[in-house]
């Protein structure tokens, strides 16, 4: 993964330290079927099987830029499909937070955990069910990251984001536009928006 971080970073998709930090210390390759280890370094979007990708490292780097994970964070990660972003993520919030992983494929749920006890994440949940609606009796949350694509940013998710909480989630049917939002009163959203992604449509029951 040596060289795709040097060009994300030559490329200013990744910037933060502590981020670079997480893209050496969770390695993709350990969250890829084995047919594919030797791909990690291809910056493109891997089937995974049930009709799942895991996302393009560009994507990833991006998202995590704007989410900006901190330690002590509880999270909520929608759509987990092999474990790499969950991981990630659970190494930014660090054993003082904590990352609900929801996938709504229950063999996919499984594989990520075994793929995750590669590492030493206690701070992991990992759970089946659909992300669209959240997790209820977990939230609030202070960041929430999708990694489907939903036809309009879900409210229950906007609901369970704390107050200065982070959003981001790709929205449309067709191509994408990430959506960054930022809860800035109960009602009150900052929102950013950067156009051209493809993901898997976020299935919401």
């Amino acid at each position: 993964m040596e060289n795709l971080i040097k060009e994300l970073k030559n490329q200013q998709i990744l910037k933060t330290p502590r981020i670079i930090e997480a893209f050496y210390a969770v390695r993709r390759r350990d969250f890829l079927p084995p047919g594919l280890v030797s791909e990690e370094e291809v910056n493109a979007p891997l089937p995974i099987g049930h009709g799942q990708t895991i996302s393009q490292p560009l994507t990833v780097a991006l998202m995590l830029e704007l989410l900006q994970p901190e330690p002590g964070d509880k999270v909520l990660d929608v759509g987990s499909g092999s474990g790499w972003q969950t991981g990630l993520l659970a190494y930014l919030v660090g054993e003082q937070g904590k990352v609900v992983a929801v996938e709504r494929i229950a063999e996919l749920k499984d594989w990520a955990a075994q793929n995750l006890a590669k590492y030493n994440f206690p701070q992991v949940q990992f759970m089946v069910g659909d992300g669209s609606r959240g997790i209820k009796e977990q939230a609030l949350f202070d960041k929430i990251i999708v990694a489907a694509a939903a036809k309009a940013v879900p409210e229950a998710l906007k609901d369970q984001l704390k107050v200065g909480g982070r959003l981001v989630i790709p929205v449309g049917e067709f191509e994408q536009t990430m959506h960054l939002l930022v809860k800035e009163k109960e009602n009150k959203f900052m929102e950013e928006k950067i156009p051209g992604f493809r993901f898997v449509p976020l299935i919401e029951e």
